[in-house]
């Protein structure tokens, strides 16, 4: 009687190039321009902490903000085997639960390399891990109502990166007035994800995602969005004004006049230019951090 032969499914590995891709490094740059921005206000110099700077903006995009998207790529894999078959993950090219190994996996280094900056900033890659997986994984699963998903979005993107960058250089718990941006401008990226979840309408309301596009209308949604990062910004300038700082508060009223122009052409069709304010009015916000930046360094270094 002959027997059937067993054969054993070989142990497939993903392949570098399909690793990178699932990781998305254009998303990276949000979170390490922040951090930048943060070791900028923390009024410390670079040279001489090269070390510090390098492995901070390491752990803010390639790190942090890498097993974020794989995170979410692995729990979006159904939707994205429906909607974009050709990633990663439902292609194949990260076979079986790869996709959830390498999520554990960079959060797990993420820890280690935040560990090695520092107290604070093992604090903050702790609640910035945290949010990465309550972003997409269930019970939590924040992304599914778009005034929380923002709202951790915001919050690990421009304030924990920012305070991460501060408190990386400063070895200890940054100025106030570092706290203060942190925040106004983790508010103000509320309403850049907002903008950005304008490409994806057709397929949330499909999927049951309730973004603010889904929630509020387009139009609606982008009179907050804009209304959210003026705010923000505003905050911002008030800030600067109260600690002597008026001529940086200047320049940004600039940068938030430009940008005003800009959203009057958003407002009037939200749905089609919502990209296109991304690359352009969402340039001149952070240039604005940047600004903001230099402006309270001298008292981080007086504190």
């Amino acid at each position: 009687m002959l027997q059937t032969p067993i054969t054993v499914p070989s142990r497939q590995l993903p392949k570098p190039a399909a690793v990178l891709e699932l990781f998305k490094p254009v998303t990276w740059f949000a979170a390490m321009w922040a951090f930048m921005c943060g070791a900028v206000s923390s009024g410390q110099p670079f040279f001489g902490n090269l070390h510090l700077v390098l492995g901070g903006m390491l752990l803010a995009g390639p790190m942090v903000c890498a097993s974020s998207q794989a995170v979410n790529d692995w729990y979006d894999r159904h939707v994205d085997a429906l909607n974009e078959p050709d990633r990663p993950i439902p292609s194949g090219r990260i076979p079986g639960k790869w996709g959830l190994y390498l999520a554990f996996i960079w959060s797990g280094l993420s820890l280690l390399l935040g560990l090695a900056l520092g107290v604070w900033a093992f604090a903050a890659t702790c609640l910035a891990v945290f949010l990465a997986w309550a972003y997409s994984a269930p019970p939590l699963r924040l992304k599914l109502n778009g005034w929380w998903g923002n709202a951790a979005v915001g919050i690990s993107y421009e304030g924990i990166s920012w305070f991460t960058g501060a408190a990386v250089l400063l070895g200890a718990l940054p100025h106030p007035y570092i706290l203060c941006l942190a925040l106004a401008y983790s508010v103000g990226a509320h309403g850049i994800m907002t903008l950005n979840d304008f490409k994806s309408i057709e397929g949330d309301t499909r999927m049951g995602v309730r973004s603010l596009p889904v929630q509020l209308g387009p139009d609606r949604a982008a009179v907050l969005a804009c209304a959210v990062m003026v705010a923000a910004q505003l905050a911002v300038v008030f800030l600067l004004a109260w600690i002597g700082r008026p001529w940086h508060g200047v320049m940004i009223i600039g940068l938030i006049c430009a940008q005003l122009l800009l959203m009057l052409d958003l407002l009037e069709d939200p749905r089609g230019k919502a990209v296109w304010y991304s690359a352009t009015g969402v340039t001149l916000f952070v240039l604005g951090m940047l600004i903001s930046a230099f402006a309270v360094a001298p008292w981080s270094v007086a504190a």
